[in-house]
């Protein structure tokens, strides 16, 4: 009987040798002894197959993502929150990554957005010693994981270009483990670390450039405490063009004298998605899983956005903002003024959808929101805003939302008083200051007027910021370089950092 289709192919060894082959279980014994199959462990337990042909680069960044632990923030299936290829679409279409693969500097950018710390060389940016440093580091540990993204070529093996993770080194041999993520096709295997260079010092027909490798771990502090830019709207595109390419030219005006007139320019012309790409995070929780007290690890999160919060708004860049908007000549387009009610209708009926798969929030409305000002026994005000969400077909899901707060200052617009406790949540002058600190220095260069441009560039310094918000910030304006490059196609021409 005909059968359509293959079932594997046979490994061509040698040059590789197959991991569950005696030679290949030897190779691993003594890899083990030597402390270079650290990070095998984690990758074992994440190991998946591309679930398309052409899906080797996702499969390898989320078996990479989950064996860090990098938690995604968005829902997967039910409740759970975990990598799989179709979360990585941020980047690149999901359908033509199907149709036509994914480059190296586009998994570089989705490991980026995911929120991993990622070093990217290809061939010509490295050496074949250098490269096996990095092997060695990362197979000693398991906090950090090389993906290799290579020609199948140079080993004997049908196909092109291909990624996957290395899992471990044997460095009496010189060799490295590769974990293919293709398993239908190949199953683990050795293969010589100088033949590895070789697959990976080779043209990628689709950009020109050689291939090569990149290191992925894990920041030591989430990179995104409380602010993100998000590219999940349409018009992100448009925003970060604005902010990269079309500010500079506007503060090319001559008629620009003080600090409120920059700042008016730049707010009135913000395009009308810009509060769809900066964004501030709360944090949303199923009522009956963990009831009215918080945990320690909430807490510990909360205290971090909120020093943040308090942070920005210790900043001179703030309390313009905050001047400029409360202006009535103001007509910024995000001056509307920030209720918390309606932020926490909006974000209870996110948060509901994601934590159970049958709300959405177009179809789902928030009823009987309550904002409590719980405190801890140190007399510490929480806030917490508790809601029901009611779906169209009569479900309902009980959350809270952890609201990150900074006392108030006199005469803000945007303060909440709870049981005498006056607290001021996220609002858009804390947001649209963020945003002018991540901007790239050079932006303000273009300002005629000199003694106007050193008291711009000293309120939008980051050099004297304190270490959160400095962070918050320059991971920011990291996401806005990373987002503009993707837009102009460039992250397979430069891998460098702002």
């Amino acid at each position: 009987m005909a059968v359509a289709g293959l079932y594997r192919r046979i490994l061509p060894s040698p040059p590789a040798i197959e991991f569950a082959s005696s030679e290949g279980k030897r190779l691993f014994s003594e890899s083990l002894q030597n402390g270079t199959m650290e990070g095998f462990f984690k990758l074992i337990s994440h190991f998946q197959t591309q679930s398309e042909p052409a899906y080797c680069g996702l499969a390898s960044l989320s078996m990479v993502l989950n064996a860090l632990a990098i938690d995604p923030q968005r829902k997967w299936k039910g409740p759970w929150r975990w990598y799989d290829e179709s979360m990585l679409d941020c980047c690149e279409p999901l359908e033509k990554v199907k149709a036509e693969g994914i480059t190296f500097g586009k998994v570089a950018c989705l490991a980026q957005c995911a929120g991993a710390k990622v070093e990217s060389f290809r061939t010509n940016q490295s050496t074949i010693d250098d490269f096996r440093n990095h092997v060695v580091k990362c197979t000693s540990s398991e906090h950090c994981h090389l993906i290799a993204s290579y020609h199948r070529k140079p080993f004997k093996q049908t196909g092109t270009g291909h990624f996957s993770p290395i899992g471990g080194y044997h460095a009496e041999s010189d060799m490295a483990l590769i974990l293919d993520v293709a398993r239908f096709k190949y199953p683990p295997h050795w293969v010589p670390l100088a033949l590895l260079w070789e697959a990976m010092d080779t043209l990628d027909e689709a950009t020109g450039r050689p291939r090569g490798f990149m290191l992925i771990s894990s920041h030591q502090r989430a990179p995104s405490l409380l602010y993100t830019l998000s590219c999940r709207d349409e018009s992100w595109a448009s925003m970060a063009k604005y902010l990269i390419d079309d500010v500079p030219i506007l503060l090319k005006s001559e008629d620009l004298k003080s600090v409120h007139d920059v700042l008016s320019l730049l707010l009135m012309s913000l395009p009308a998605c810009a509060g769809n790409f900066i964004k501030w995070v709360a944090e949303v929780r199923r009522q009956e899983e963990e009831g009215s007290s918080l945990s320690k690890e909430e807490k510990d999160r909360l205290a971090a956005k909120e020093e943040v919060l308090h942070q920005v708004h210790e900043t001179e860049l703030f309390k313009c903002v905050t001047d400029l908007l409360s202006s009535s000549t103001s007509n910024c387009k995000l001056r509307k003024k920030d209720s918390l009610t309606e932020i926490a209708a909006n974000v209870c009926c996110e948060g509901a959808a994601l934590l159970c798969g049958g709300l959405t929030s177009r179809n789902g409305i928030c009823c009987r929101t309550c904002i409590r000002c719980l405190k801890d026994n140190g007399n510490k005000h929480t806030t917490v805003v508790s809601g029901t969400v009611v779906s169209g077909g009569g479900s309902e899901q009980a959350v809270d939302m952890l609201v990150p707060v900074s006392k108030a200052m006199t005469g803000s617009s945007c303060d909440t008083t709870l049981n005498n406790c006056i607290v001021m949540h996220p609002a858009n002058n804390d947001v649209l200051t963020v945003l002018l600190l991540a901007l790239p220095p050079t932006t303000w260069l273009d300002i005629k007027d000199e003694s106007l441009l050193a008291e711009i560039q000293g309120l939008v310094s980051t050099e004297n910021l304190p270490d959160a918000l400095q962070q918050e910030v320059l991971h920011l304006r990291w996401q806005l370089h990373y987002l503009k490059r993707c837009k102009d196609k460039e992250v397979d021409t430069d891998l460098t950092l702002p």
